[in-house]
């Protein structure tokens, strides 16, 4: 179990909320605001409708299920990030309600893939390269293991689509994770879990990332 020197972090203030005068084309996430028709075979066209589309600049990510053996069966690594998206749903209205705070979300080793990464290559690639990032193992390329199709998480607004992997680290020593300086990293944690005890985590919302749970089960789909 590893986590950064900075494991203190209670709390995300707001310092600017600038929404109201940002463009939609600035930041970090890009909001596309379009007026639509559908079209149809007999040529006619439904009303004009908005779409709101939210992008990122590198479209795409991969997610690595860092996994190894041991006399228990399957251990998967996870890590314990800020999540401001997450975390400033308190305090709104919610169907169910949720007393958790969601400072920090546990989930898999996951990073944007970049412009060089093509095929199937640059995601074996790409995700090589979190696992050292984000886990501290080396890792070739090849290893990797990719688990079917992207999926969206939220096609009707995210662009985005999530490419599932994993890889075995048996045996394998861990250094330390380097991660990119980000503030967002201070105070990640990384820990091993039971890959059932991981899903049943993932079921009950103790794990609230549905790419933890979709490469739990890819996996445990190509070993059965």
């Amino acid at each position: 179990m590893r986590s950064s020197s900075h494991s203190s972090v209670t709390d995300i203030e707001v310092i600017e909320d600038f929404s109201s005068t940002a463009k939609c084309d600035e930041g970090f996430l890009r909001v596309r605001r379009l007026r639509c028709q559908n079209r149809r075979a007999d040529g006619t066209a439904s009303k004009v409708y908005r779409v709101d589309v939210v992008d990122r600049p590198r479209l795409d990510a991969v997610a690595v299920l860092v996994y190894r053996r041991g006399a228990s069966g399957l251990e998967v690594l996870t890590r314990m990030n800020l999540r401001p998206a997450a975390y400033f749903r308190r305090g709104q209205e919610m169907t169910v309600p949720d007393p958790t705070t969601y400072l920090r979300v546990e989930e898999i080793v996951a990073g944007l893939l970049e412009p060089e990464d093509k095929g199937e290559q640059g995601l074996r690639y790409r995700a090589a390269e979190e696992v050292r990032e984000e886990a501290g193992f080396e890792v070739k390329s090849e290893e990797v293991q990719l688990l079917g199709a992207g999926f969206f998480v939220a096609p009707g607004i995210l662009s985005e689509k999530i490419f599932p992997a994993a890889v075995d680290v048996t045996g394998r020593k861990q250094g330390v994770p380097q991660g990119d300086g980000s503030p967002l990293e201070e105070g990640s944690h990384l820990q091993w879990r039971p890959i059932r005890e991981l899903l049943e985590m993932c079921r009950r919302g103790d794990v609230p990332d549905a790419k933890t749970e979709i490469a739990i089960l890819r996996l445990l789909a190509e070993q059965a």
